[in-house]
């Protein structure tokens, strides 16, 4: 079954079970609407999670600069 293009690979394949033919049509609309509409949009990334953060910024100095020391720059 790998052999073949993706355009004729089959879209699901039950593998447990016996559902109905009504079953089965209400899983291919809604798996083949969902594959229409897309990827959702991803939520932006927060600067907390953002890997470049990790690197070090220069440290502030002066008064309360400790303060501001764990803050993203």
């Amino acid at each position: 079954m790998t052999d073949l293009p993706e355009a004729d690979r089959p879209l699901l394949r039950v593998v447990r079970g016996d559902p109905s033919p009504e079953e089965l049509a209400a899983l291919v609309t809604v798996v083949a609407a969902r594959r229409a509409a897309g990827e959702p949009p991803r939520p932006p990334r927060s600067r907390w999670a953002d890997p470049a953060a990790r690197m070090r910024h220069r440290l502030a100095h002066g008064r309360d600069a400790w303060r501001t020391s764990t803050r993203p720059g």
